[in-house]
């Protein structure tokens, strides 16, 4: 249980080094990528753990550090997705609005 702490606090201090990073932050909440990396990095620690790859000889590292990577990744994901879809809608409604 201890594992799956670490493993949730890395994955949000992750998420919100991605966010920092992130050229178009302004354009979505400070928790989204946060919560995507804690989300993915959660539920993968949950599934490598009942597939049985923790605590076992040589397969220690799967639940400590793959959770972390793969909540990375589906934060770095959402961000690109959502960023560039959130720009697209503001700047089609800008135009919108200012044709009328």
């Amino acid at each position: 249980m201890l594992s799956l702490i670490v493993v949730a606090m890395v994955s949000i201090a992750a998420g919100f080094v991605v966010w920092a990073n992130d050229k178009r932050h302004a354009k979505y909440g400070i928790s989204l990528p946060a919560g995507v990396s804690a989300s993915v990095g959660m539920l993968s620690w949950i599934t490598f753990m009942s597939a049985g790859f923790g605590y076992q000889p040589g397969l220690t590292w799967i639940p400590w550090i793959l959770p972390p990577v793969l909540g990375v990744g589906a934060a770095v994901a959402a961000v690109l997705f959502l960023g560039r879809a959130r720009i697209r809608h503001d700047t089609a409604r800008l135009t919108a609005i200012l044709k009328i």
